[in-house]
């Protein structure tokens, strides 16, 4: 009753810009209850460090040739560059995540320091988020920071769905890493 009925008042208000604020309380209540369970675990704490030490020094024009580079690649038969991201048992542990989820998480990818994907569930439209709001509004702003992303209608899923993301951050040393971001099928938190 309780997803028909919010399908319903969903359905109402198509019309409508949707905004953050109309779902934040309820995307911030998941990121607490549910996504900072596993955030900074260890798997992604590592895999963030490892990826920030080999790209340590990269300038601005090699992060747009990478970014380029993976923006060919999305979609066409070979896709080295992205299975290195959406293929790994980082990406898994992700995936696992997502599942249990019971639909509410439509994606999740990790970034390291510079805002190049380091793991996500699928492939994002885009390697390099670091000039987003997803990105510099965590980690640009420190540790524990959070960025509630606007909920759009996503015409391929037609669902409401929106973005939660986080700094990643050492919980031992505070020591920050990187971010973490998580698609919710808006729908499914109201």
């Amino acid at each position: 009753m309780r997803k028909r009925t919010a399908g319903l008042l969903l359905a109402t208000v198509t019309a409508l810009p949707l905004h953050a604020n109309d779902f934040e309380a309820s995307m911030r209540d998941y990121l607490e209850s549910e996504v900072l369970l596993w955030a900074f675990d260890p798997q992604i704490l590592a895999a963030v460090r490892a990826q920030n030490s080999a790209h340590e020094g990269l300038s601005q024009d090699q992060i747009l040739t990478l970014d380029g580079q993976w923006r060919a690649e999305v979609g066409t038969p070979n896709e080295p560059m992205v299975d290195a991201v959406t293929k790994t048992p980082l990406a898994d542990f992700l995936r696992d995540r997502m599942a249990g989820s019971g639909g509410i998480v439509t994606e999740i990818f990790v970034m390291d320091d510079k805002g190049l994907n380091v793991a996500a569930t699928g492939a994002t439209s885009d390697y390099w988020q670091g000039d987003e709001g997803k990105f510099t509004e965590t980690y640009g702003k420190g540790v524990g920071a959070v960025h509630v992303g606007e909920v759009e209608f996503d015409d391929s899923a037609q669902t409401y769905q929106g973005q939660i993301s986080v700094s990643v951050a050492d919980p031992a040393t505070r020591e920050l890493l990187g971010a973490l971001t998580v698609g919710l099928n808006a729908e499914m938190l109201y």
